[in-house]
């Protein structure tokens, strides 16, 4: 699970900066304004897990099931949360009707919490 981490922080990472610059220059022509912000929304909390599953990767021995949820509901929270809100930024682009998507952000940002929320019971429970 430590590599898994480690390797969906360094991946997140790098797909934030590249879909940071794609959004700056490509997008910035052909997305409304409010489309271009909630597209830099998911990238911006996409580069925010990134180093959430870089530092948890190192700092956790993912010996519990508990370790191991704090990753997985990062991982799963940020690719539904910043996965949908690109779909859902794009669909007029696309000329597709995604709005069924529009339920899912929130779910990824509840994964996302509750990831935070297990690593402050983690921190609370072994007083590091």
């Amino acid at each position: 699970m430590k590599t898994i981490t480690l390797i969906f922080g360094a991946a997140y990472g790098m797909l934030s900066v590249i879909l940071g610059a794609f959004g700056a220059h490509a997008l910035k022509k052909i997305l409304s304004v409010e489309r271009l912000e909630s597209f830099e929304t998911g990238v911006r909390y996409q580069m925010y897990a990134a180093f959430f599953l870089l530092i948890v990767g190192y700092i956790l021995k993912f010996d519990t099931s508990s370790q191991k949820w704090i990753s997985i509901l990062m991982i799963a929270g940020t690719m539904l949360f910043s996965f949908s809100i690109y779909f859902l930024s794009l669909q007029d682009y696309l000329g597709a009707n995604l709005k069924f998507l529009g339920p899912i952000t929130p779910l990824g940002g509840l994964f996302m919490i509750v990831s935070w929320a297990l690593l402050i019971w983690y921190f609370a429970k072994t007083k590091i």
